[in-house]
């Protein structure tokens, strides 16, 4: 593999693992998807942003129970 190669690898690893929060939103099917992809998107280059995209799109709806 030369180096061309691996930096393209890299940079689809990156774009994958960037946007985890808007795939485990899609995979949930969350109602707000859209928005976990806009935070992530803009403000997921701070891993603040992308935590809280991850976090919005793993917890539980409020009326989960009702």
């Amino acid at each position: 593999m030369d180096g061309s190669a691996l930096m393209i690898l890299m940079i689809i690893v990156g774009i994958i693992v960037y946007f985890i929060p808007t795939v485990v939103a899609l995979a949930r099917a969350r109602v707000n998807k859209g928005a976990i992809f806009c935070m992530n998107l803009f403000l997921g280059w701070s891993f603040i942003g992308w935590v809280v995209a991850l976090i919005w799109a793993v917890k539980e709806p409020d009326n989960a129970g009702k």
